[in-house]
């Protein structure tokens, strides 16, 4: 069948359609607008913006040693799971420095980095926050770090980096897998 006979065709079984006389749709707004949508519709925004804020302290925390070694696990993490963690046996999809950030810029990056790690398939990574050894108050963003991590639903585990990935001023951190690859875990073993 070449093209002519297809137009042919398509012809023949359109010749007994008629073109309607009007396509426009008419919308009609409802004037009334029940309380209880715009309450539902303005409590629903609300959530989602409050997903997207940064709920990490800005206050005071607990002070760390420069030189301290920090460590921290969920229950439930297999002890093979934080060994290889403690060893940077896994590949770091993430390297975020810290170096010469206030509290503030660093709260917002950590912040940022672990909201949108599971769209990014994010999941195990490398802060250096340093020790600040010469700073006023030593370690303070390593302090920061440390409590922040652990305010974090996603973060299953942390611990200081080896030397050669910074040592005291660096921390591994490991995240919860994505939904998506927990579901298709789950039906392997199943």
């Amino acid at each position: 069948m070449n093209k002519n006979d297809n137009n042919n065709s398509f012809l023949e079984e359109m010749k007994d359609v008629s073109p309607l006389s009007q396509d426009k749709v008419v919308y009609q707004k409802s004037s009334t607008t029940s309380d209880e949508s715009i309450n539902y519709r303005q409590k629903a925004a609300a959530k989602r913006i409050s997903l997207y804020e940064n709920f990490l302290t800005d206050g005071e925390v607990e002070p760390v040693e420069p030189q301290e070694i920090l460590s921290f696990k969920i229950s439930g993490i297999q002890p093979n799971v934080f060994k290889n963690l403690k060893q940077a046996k896994y590949k770091f999809d993430y390297h975020l420095d810290l170096h010469r950030m206030s509290v503030s810029q660093a709260r917002n990056a950590v912040f940022q980095l672990i909201s949108g790690a599971e769209v990014e398939d994010l999941r195990c990574f490398l802060i250096t926050h340093g020790k600040g050894e010469r700073s006023k108050q030593p370690a303070k963003l390593k302090s920061y770090v440390n409590h922040w991590l652990k305010q974090i639903d996603q973060v299953v585990a942390f611990h200081s980096a080896q030397p050669h990935h910074g040592g005291a001023g660096s921390i591994y951190v490991l995240l919860k897998k994505p939904k998506q690859k927990r579901k298709i875990n789950q039906s392997k073993y199943d």
